[in-house]
Parts: structure tokens; sequence; C-alpha cells
């Protein structure tokens, strides 16, 4: 029996062998998208009518609008439109960006989905570009922010620059401020100029609309309205 990792190590989730019983093969998989994507009934992406018809011999596209006369498919106006890559090797890759806490690059999508290097590397651009559409929503309750410097290792430097990199610790990194939404656990950062309390406030009014909210962060609560 399987036993559950003590504390914070264990994150609840999908398995690896709870996806592969979920999405055998591509008209599972299939199933499954058109469920979360028109839980009341397929629908037109065009002109969002439900008289639709589907093709039984699902060409030149499974499903025609009568209204509109367009024809469509589930990939129709989503990342994998005009992707000749089926569904269970879309589901497979959103779950492993979805899970891997770093990130995935193109070539262990390659090695891992079995299609070429360049093919996953489009895969990924796509779901990436997907999650940054889905960026502008804003956040609905107080947030933490904070920011921290990326770049280089001390040790990896240049003796010279090493003595300069303890006098300015700043020295050929850049800074990055995050907010994180207590409310849902959603976190959003970018890249700022400088490292003082209202790089992280500006970052916070871009994340969200309402007023009279508070930002937390360095062991103190500011109130925060957003930018015009």
């Amino acid at each position: 029996m399987a036993r559950k990792a003590p504390g914070k190590s264990h994150r609840k989730g999908i398995t690896l062998i709870q996806l592969t019983r979920m999405f055998p093969d591509n008209e599972t998989a299939e199933h499954w998208f058109i469920a979360q994507r028109w839980p009341d009934g397929v629908h037109c992406p065009a002109c969002g009518s439900v008289n639709v018809h589907e093709r039984p011999t699902r060409k030149p596209l499974p499903y025609r609008c009568r209204d509109c006369r367009k024809d469509f498919s589930t990939k129709t106006g989503t990342l994998m439109q005009g992707s000749n890559l089926g569904f269970q090797t879309w589901a497979m890759a959103i779950y492993l960006f979805s899970t891997n806490l770093k990130g995935v690059s193109s070539m262990k999508l390659h090695r891992d989905l079995g299609v070429t290097q360049k093919t996953a590397w489009h895969l990924a651009h796509r779901i990436r570009e997907t999650w940054q559409d889905n960026a502008g929503t804003p956040f609905s309750g107080p947030v933490e922010a904070d920011e921290t410097y990326m770049g280089g290792k001390m040790k990896n430097m240049h003796a010279d620059k090493r003595r300069e990199a303890r006098q300015k610790p700043d020295l050929g990194k850049t800074i990055v401020a995050g907010a994180r939404d207590r409310a849902t656990g959603a976190v959003r950062g970018e890249t700022v100029e400088g490292a003082d309390k209202e790089e992280p406030a500006r970052v916070h009014r871009r994340s969200r609309r309402s007023r009279g909210r508070y930002l937390h962060g360095r062991g103190e609560s500011l109130p925060v309205t957003p930018e015009p």
C-alpha cells in the first residue's frame, strides 16, 4: 500500500498511473476535453449556436453549425488548433507542465511523449502562451508580495567581479518582484527596476482591480489602490 510522504512533501493531485487510466487513448481524451469545454453540450465557437450536426465520418471536421454553416472541431479556437497531435498527447503534455515545479524543457517532452524536438518546442510554446494569456485575471484576496535577485552565483564569478559583488549584491543580477493571492494561491511575477517596497506594490496593483485591499510583505501591511 502506498503511503503518503510526511508534511508538505505530499501534494494532492493525479499520479501518472491515474493519468494513463484517465486517458488510455485519443478518443477518451477527446471526450474529456469536450466535457471541459462544453459541459452543457457542444456549441459553435463562432456564433454560439447549439444547432450543431456531428458528422459520422468526422471529415473534414467533426462538427458543422447549421446556423452559420461553419465547420469546427474540439481543437478549434484553443491552443490545440491546427495541431495534428492527438488529444492524449496534449493531455499528457499539459499534465507534465502543471505538475513540474521548475518547468519542462522541449527535450524532456520530446523524450517523454515520443515526438520530435521541434514538435515538442511548439507544443511547449503554445501551453506557455496560453497560461500567459490567462495571467490577466485580477487577484481576489489579500496579496503577499516581495522581490528577489536572480542571476549568477558569486562562486562562478571572476575574482575581480567577486570582490565588487560583495560590496554591491545586485551586480549583474535581475530583480524579480512577485505577488501571491492568499485566496487562490495564484502567483504572478515580473522583472522590475528597483528593490524598494513600491515595486512589489506596483505588481500588486496590476494583479488586481478592487480597492481597499492590503499588500502583505516584509512584516508589514500596506493599503494599495489600483493604478488608473
